[in-house]
């Protein structure tokens, strides 16, 4: 099978080759074809660029009271609802368990930043076009800054990062191995990256430490670009599968998500985090699964920026999700009520507003840089 049917390319500018194939990429007529597809995302990276180390931008010594303070309300943690893990903490602990959580749940968005920069590190050894290599290499470096950030929040609040959760670990490694351009552009660009802006939405509506809020609207100022590019993708690809290769990549996606609906962040995946309190996550999990039924992940699927909710609109809307899975989808959203809400994302807005406070650091910062060199 060749490399172009491998990675299923309709498109001059995702033309890729062997991750060990350097010689392609000294090619003399390569530098002559470069797509100008991406040259306004890579343009705008100006616009929305901040630095984790900078005060200016984010200051991680501000305080917070983890012992007193949930950084999450009580709802947002579903094994709270079960008499079994509220009969067993204390007031004291049932704050200190929801804080275990987040941490929980910042480390596996730490992780999968770290999933992202080698990703986008990975394209850049594969795609041929020189724009779509440019936009890898910054998404890169924007990635590493996020890795920064979340590590040194984490290192603020609590010091260390917890372990990496098994099924997000296993389909990063899939993905990022893959040869596949298809799989790394559907599985991480899509899928995982609109993950995170669900999650970052919902962090940054509902969280109450403001340190947090502004590293997750700072982050999301990074990803609703990236975003653009898997969306890029779908339409310059999707429209020209044909039914095989179509096939192939609907299946891909929906191998994706199901391993993420049910894996991603269940009891046994935090077992380590449940022992701490002496709590059994065998029987949380075995409760959790008689208390969240089908109509109750449903129920959960209405709000906008539900995780999955987000990742059902970001396949609808690029055109993965035909007759073949709709059902399977259906089961948990209104597809047709989803459709009609159009392209805009959970945290568009948001990151919208984050930008414009960048503009404006960054345009106070370049008057003194350029008075520094003027020196």
């Amino acid at each position: 099978m060749t490399t172009a049917i491998r990675n299923i390319t309709k498109d001059a500018m995702y033309d890729a080759v062997a991750p060990d194939d350097f010689e392609a990429m000294l090619e003399v007529d390569r530098y002559n074809n470069r797509s100008p597809a991406f040259d306004k995302i890579i343009s705008a990276t100006h616009d929305h660029f901040w630095d984790p180390l900078d005060k200016t931008y984010i200051d991680f010594s501000e305080p917070f009271d983890l012992e007193n303070q949930a950084l999450m309300p009580e709802d947002f943690f579903i094994p709270m609802q079960l008499d079994y893990v509220r009969n067993s903490l204390s007031e004291k602990e049932r704050i200190r368990f929801m804080n275990e959580i987040v941490r929980w749940n910042l480390s596996a968005i730490l992780h999968g930043e770290q999933g992202a920069l080698n990703l986008s590190a990975s394209l850049c050894h594969v795609l041929k076009d020189q724009g779509a290599q440019e936009y890898a290499a910054n998404q890169a470096r924007e990635e590493a800054r996020h890795v920064t950030a979340f590590a040194a929040y984490i290192r603020a609040r609590w010091g260390t990062p917890l372990p990496c959760g098994e099924t997000l670990k296993n389909l990063m490694v899939e993905i990022i191995s893959a040869p596949e351009v298809y799989k790394k552009i559907v599985g991480m660009q899509m899928l995982i990256e609109g993950l995170a802006m669900g999650a970052f939405a919902t962090f940054f509506q509902h969280t109450t430490d403001p340190l947090g809020r502004k590293l997750f609207q700072l982050v999301m100022t990074d990803e609703a670009f990236h975003h653009k590019f898997g969306k890029l993708w779908a339409d310059r690809t999707i429209p020209k599968l044909n039914a095989e290769e179509h096939a192939v990549v609907e299946d891909w996606a929906a191998h994706c998500f199901q391993n993420l609906l049910f894996n991603l962040v269940n009891p046994l995946q935090q077992r380590a985090v449940y022992e701490q309190f002496g709590l059994d996550a065998d029987r949380v999990m075995e409760e959790l699964q008689t208390a969240v039924t089908d109509e109750k992940r449903r129920e959960e699927m209405k709000e906008s920026a539900n995780i999955f909710r987000v990742l059902i609109k970001t396949l609808l809307n690029a055109g993965i999700i035909t007759e073949r899975t709709r059902a399977f989808y259906a089961m948990y959203v209104d597809m047709d009520e989803l459709k009609a809400e159009g392209d805009t994302m959970v945290g568009d807005a948001i990151a919208e507003e984050g930008i414009a406070f960048l503009k404006t650091v960054n345009f106070r910062n370049r008057g003194v840089a350029t008075l520094m060199a003027a020196e």
